[in-house]
């Protein structure tokens, strides 16, 4: 199954919905009409609602998350914002992963970009446990455990929110002309 079946729908802030396509080359695209400006109930490229990705995955889909980097990637670059792309998809797919696989459950992940070119990064689960790091003295030699380590360190800021139906894991990543 490939992402394009797995998501077909993206969520704007507003609750409103917009179709995602195929562009040839796998990235999707918004619908727009063939002026290039979009639909009446589309937002028009540019405006704070094309800044958000949202996605719902179902629990236990680690094939998803390749989708999702996908996704992100995509949407970076039609927010003008493409040199974030490599480390959000670094950081993106730790989060999502460890929602997928440590929780038993589905995960929700969010992107927006803020008006002050901020890229903050969402991925909710159903677990109210926190996350934690590998405290296992041969943890370097481990294949796995390391994903909170990287978001530490590659992250200008991150946290979690606990939330009555679970936790909420977010970084944000701050553009270069800040």
């Amino acid at each position: 199954m490939d992402g394009q079946s797995r998501f077909p729908r993206q969520r704007t802030s507003s609750g409103g919905a917009f179709r995602i396509t195929g562009t040839g080359q796998g990235a999707p695209a918004v619908t727009a009409g063939a002026s290039g400006v979009a639909r009446p109930g589309v937002p028009a490229p540019g405006c704070a609602l094309n800044r958000r990705l949202h996605l719902a995955l179902e629990a236990a889909d680690l094939v998803a998350v390749g989708a999702v980097r996908h996704r992100l990637r995509a949407a970076l670059g039609h927010w003008g914002v493409p040199e974030l792309a490599d480390t959000a998809e670094l950081l993106t797919s730790e989060l999502v992963t460890n929602a997928l696989q440590h929780t038993g459950r589905g995960a929700v992940f969010d992107a927006v970009l803020t008006g002050d070119q901020r890229l903050r990064i969402e991925v909710q689960d159903g677990e109210a446990g926190l996350p934690g790091r590998r405290r296992d003295p041969d943890a370097e030699y481990a294949t796995s455990g390391r994903g909170l380590m990287l978001v530490e360190a590659l992250a200008d800021s991150w946290g979690v929110q606990l939330r009555g139906d679970g936790k909420v894991t977010w970084f944000e990543l701050a553009t270069a002309e800040l």
